[in-house]
């Protein structure tokens, strides 16, 4: 039998008024008669960055072995499931978060050099820090894509009124630089990511965007036309794919409204902004379900994710903890403290856990997203109480398209430069560099 189908091209849009939807890979996406064993080089790759404040309590943290991933210690636990897919990484340091210089204290130290590798400086009239290795990366693939990088997060310090002269918000609010004195803010409100991906209201004329707003209704009910034409060319198993895809779409845009109505836990003493859910897990899954949606749709290979900003005072009364996170870090070894500190240790890695779920359960040539992506899970300090620099909590969760070898622990030499870590992730993502920041060479992980 003659096949004579063309495949259909990997950027394809669903179209409609003022929106743009990327699809997910399809098998009417690759050519006729091409092989079901799809190549490491046509994987596309992932790499993140999800970035928790304060420090960790380590004792809770490290196992007390190396080698193949065993029981897990109590902070780590909801990542039981999933032994096989993370890398624990130990002795990882970051030398330029110390106080070489005055900088812009501890906290501002720590965030702003951790994807940088440089130490930041502050004066009266500017700031200065250096191009993040996210966007180098992001610099370099970026055309491979609709969006270069994505930075998101989950809280401001100008929001929580944090913005003194003892912090600076360009360093604890902001993890990606563009370059030495141009930080990347990250995206809070889930409606705003959601429109980044998927609008181009930016396109529409004043009155065509006020009757959009007026008349807001799901976004799948504007490409309705273009999904009916493309369904109808498309094989069963693509049928469903596509279904679930867009079906997840349709669930992000109703968490979304959700959080919009729902004032039940607004703190009567500060104003809610709106679209912003107010309880924690359920901002955190919003932002994370649409990272997976645009990595499903190859929307962006690049992100950074700063669960709430560094020095961050929040307060967690959704698992009974109404102290502020970072005073609680400086508990003088009091030890009521400190288990408080390693519950909201526990409650973050948790919300992370739930989403490499989601990533392991996403099918895509080659195995999953998961297996497809390298993200890292760490802080820019180790003990929040002593502000400790050396012995950094890392975590990798993905296999990086079989370049990394996960299901275990690796303790490396004292000191190591954590920008050793993020030279060979740079070198995975195809921009192979002798040198970044204070490295002194690749790591084997």
């Amino acid at each position: 039998m003659m096949i004579t189908r063309k495949a259909l091209p990997r950027r394809t849009f669903l179209k409609g008024m003022g929106t743009a939807v990327a699809l997910p890979f399809l098998d009417a996406m690759m050519p006729a008669f091409a092989s079901a064993q799809v190549t490491k080089a046509a994987r596309p790759v992932r790499m993140a960055f999800v970035y928790v404040p304060n420090g960790i309590d380590m004792r809770h943290w490290n196992p007390s072995y190396e080698g193949e991933l065993g029981v897990l210690p109590q902070t780590l636990l909801p990542m039981e499931p999933f032994k096989k897919d993370i890398t624990l990484l130990g002795n990882l340091t970051h030398n330029t978060g110390r106080a070489l210089l005055d900088g812009a204290g501890d906290h501002g130290r720590c965030s702003g050099s951790y994807l940088t590798g440089v130490q930041v400086k502050k004066t009266v009239v500017d700031i200065r820090a250096s191009v993040s290795c996210d966007q180098l990366v992001a610099n370099t693939i970026g055309k491979q894509t609709r969006f270069p990088s994505l930075e998101v997060g989950l809280e401001d310090a100008r929001q929580a009124g944090d913005c003194d002269s003892g912090y600076s918000c360009a360093y604890t609010n902001n993890l990606a630089w563009r370059n030495e004195t141009q930080p990347l803010p990250p995206i809070l409100d889930p409606r705003s990511l959601f429109d980044r991906l998927f609008g181009e209201d930016a396109a529409l004329s004043p009155a065509a965007r006020a009757e959009k707003n007026k008349y807001r209704r799901s976004i799948l009910d504007f490409i309705n036309e273009d999904t009916q034409s493309l369904q109808k060319n498309l094989g069963p198993s693509d049928k469903r794919k596509l279904d679930q895809y867009l079906g997840s779409i349709r669930d992000i845009e109703l968490q979304i409204e959700k959080a919009a109505k729902d004032d039940t836990q607004v703190d009567p003493k500060m104003e809610k902004p709106y679209g912003i859910p107010q309880d924690f897990a359920e901002h955190f899954k919003l932002m994370t379900d649409m990272i997976t949606v645009a990595f499903q749709a190859d929307l962006t290979r690049v992100v950074t994710f700063l669960v709430t900003r560094e020095g961050t005072s929040r307060s967690y009364r959704e698992i009974g903890i109404s102290d502020g996170h970072h005073p609680l870090t400086h508990h003088r070894n009091q030890l009521e403290l400190m288990d408080k500190v390693a519950k909201i240790n526990a409650y973050h890695v948790m919300q992370f856990s739930k989403w490499v779920e989601i990533l392991k359960n996403t099918q895509e040539p080659g195995g999953s997203i998961l297996d497809n992506s390298m993200i890292v899970y760490g802080a820019g300090l180790s003990d929040g109480n002593a502000h400790l620099h050396h012995d950094l909590p890392t975590m990798i969760a993905g296999r990086g398209g079989d370049f990394i070898k996960p299901g275990k622990r690796i303790m490396f030499r004292k000191e190591t430069p954590m920008c050793n870590l993020f030279l060979t992730m740079m070198d995975r993502m195809g921009l192979p560099m002798e040198q970044f920041g204070d490295s002194t060479g690749h790591l084997t992980i």
